[in-house]
């Protein structure tokens, strides 16, 4: 038996597609098998360890939870739509300066959420970042250099946004 597809119009990282697929296909599943996304990563599926987490309205979203079918006319956002005009976002940069990542798996969930963070609140407290990726859990590093990376992105933009870029 054929399972019948469901055409959905969606807006992932500010392009506008048409995707078709099953309709209990998760955001997660049709972000990586349909649309070819794959920075956003499979984790534990349960919702537990933030892997999977994307931006839907600016907002963090565990997409292994999220049906796709939810999520037209929603604005969503994965860590491939970060960079803006063949530019790192100062996240993804201070990542990398900081070897914030080991293994990097869990990479793309913390960058979604912590983007997050910063758009709501430029100059968080090392207390606020940790309690935003509270849900973000990395199995290789401690998350020391994850907390000043955020925090010097965070610099980063403020010092970028007196400038006038």
């Amino acid at each position: 038996m054929r399972k019948r597809k469901t055409q959905v119009a969606l807006r992932v990282n500010g392009e506008d597609v048409e995707v078709a697929f099953v309709p209990h296909k998760t955001l997660l599943e049709v972000l990586r098998e349909d649309l070819g996304l794959t920075g956003t990563k499979h984790g534990c599926e349960l919702g537990e360890c933030g892997t999977c987490a994307v931006l839907v309205d600016g907002k963090p979203v565990l997409s292994c939870l999220a049906l796709a079918l939810d999520m037209e006319g929603r604005e969503i956002t994965t860590v491939e739509g970060l960079a803006q005009n063949g530019r790192l976002h100062p996240l993804q940069e201070a990542f990398a300066d900081l070897g914030a990542a080991q293994c990097g798996y869990c990479t793309p969930g913390f960058l979604c959420t912590s983007k997050a963070l910063l758009e709501r609140n430029a100059d968080p407290a090392r207390e606020e970042i940790e309690e935003a990726l509270a849900g973000n859990l990395c199995r290789c590093t401690g998350y020391l250099k994850i907390l000043e990376a955020v925090e010097l992105a965070a610099a980063r933009m403020r010092q970028e946004k007196t400038r006038g870029r």
